[in-house]
């Protein structure tokens, strides 16, 4: 019989997006709440900084299709993204997304953790993929995230993020079922993100600033929250 841990390694996670890789990017705008906000906020604080003399070189962790990677890409067309991922599947989607832009990628295969690339690179970002990592992982990527970054670059992880309560906690899944309701999701989208959230281990946002503290990064803060959403990370 499989453990907890066993569902919730790489090889787990990475099978079961796999599962709803040519689906996964219909529901977004329905299962996100604020996703221009959100996903707005991340390429701003992700791109603010990149150097201007060069193309800035961008790694993405969990990518998934792409969906991050190509809003990083159209603001700024110079860049040299990599595209980390568990799911070969979720990642075979992404050349369409990126179009052109695709040239300029590299694709990665693996874990968050042992397949991390060397690096340096001028940005870090993330988006609703390191939920899926216990706490120990999660402290762990971020240090080896801190340690692939040029001096002076930034990691943005957009992310799902736990209450700092249980209270507030049950009421963070609430708000999230009431608003996608209102923006159109039916039982059955709830449903079929609940398989996906099955696999979630989600920490409350202002623990997570303090892990990244702790792995040297400076100038850590949340840049947007919307209930169970946040946009938060720091500088090296």
């Amino acid at each position: 019989m499989a453990t907890e841990q066993d569902t919730h390694t790489p090889h787990a996670v990475g099978g079961l997006f796999d599962r709803f890789a040519t689906s996964y990017d219909a529901g977004r705008r329905k299962l996100i709440p604020h996703f221009e906000a959100f996903y707005g906020t991340a390429v701003e604080v992700a791109t603010l900084d990149l150097p201007r003399d060069r193309p800035p070189r961008v790694l993405d962790i969990g990518a998934g299709t792409g969906l991050l990677t190509a809003l990083i890409a159209a603001a700024r067309p110079d860049a040299e993204l990599t595209l980390l991922d568990a799911s070969p599947a979720m990642l075979e989607q992404a050349p369409e997304r990126l179009g052109d832009a695709w040239a300029r990628c590299t694709a990665v295969i693996g874990d968050a953790i042992e397949a991390l690339p060397d690096g340096p690179f001028d940005a870090v970002v993330t988006a609703l993929a390191v939920h899926h990592l216990d706490d120990d992982a999660k402290q762990r990527l971020y240090a080896a995230i801190h340690d692939r970054l040029r001096p002076g670059g930034v990691f943005v992880n957009a992310e799902q993020v736990a209450g700092p309560t249980p209270a507030l906690d049950r009421r963070y899944i609430d708000r999230w079922l009431d608003h996608t309701a209102a923006l159109g999701a039916t039982p059955d989208d709830h449903a079929e993100a609940a398989v996906r959230m099955s696999m979630d281990l989600p920490a409350p946002v202002e623990v997570q600033c303090a892990w990244l503290r702790a792995a040297g990064f400076r100038d850590v803060d949340c840049f947007f929250k919307s209930w169970r959403f946040a946009v938060f990370g720091g500088w090296r």
